[in-house]
């Protein structure tokens, strides 16, 4: 089997290499002043949000579905709206998993792809409306007198 037929969990490592990853992210949550914000969100020990980010990537990264198996159905977007989560947080986030890819040396195209992946599920997230510049939003001038 080939790098490219085998899951992204089996080329990160199996579960050994997803525990790297979450470990590595959720440190650099706590280590990066640039992530404050999005450490704020969370509790004061990261114990039960790296497990449970474990257990969710196990499954969407193609191997067990062990958070399903003892959660049940993700629900992500449900599970974050307690949270006020905007752009800046979705950066935040984007930013720590970036560099745990990062450091992992992680193969060049399964990299581009996660953070395709992940990118799309962290803006998934996002709850706050907020203004974007430049988002398609036309300001036209009101009629000529």
């Amino acid at each position: 089997m080939t790098m490219q037929q085998q899951t992204p969990y089996a080329q990160l490592g199996g579960e050994a290499g997803v525990r790297k990853l979450v470990e590595r992210f959720y440190d650099l949550m706590d280590e990066l002043q640039e992530a404050q914000g999005i450490r704020a969100l969370h509790a004061k020990s990261l114990k039960a949000s790296r497990e449970k980010l474990f257990l969710f990537l196990s499954g969407w990264l193609g191997g067990p579905d062990l958070y399903v198996q003892r959660y049940g159905h993700p629900r992500l977007r449900a599970r974050h709206l307690p949270f006020s989560i905007g752009q800046a947080e979705r950066d935040q986030w984007m930013l720590c998993m970036r560099q745990a890819l990062q450091e992992m040396d992680v193969p060049p195209a399964l990299k581009s792809q996660l953070e395709q992946s992940f990118w799309k599920t962290a803006d998934f997230m996002r709850n706050r409306p907020e203004h974007e510049p430049d988002a398609g939003l036309k300001i036209f001038p009101g009629p000529e007198h």
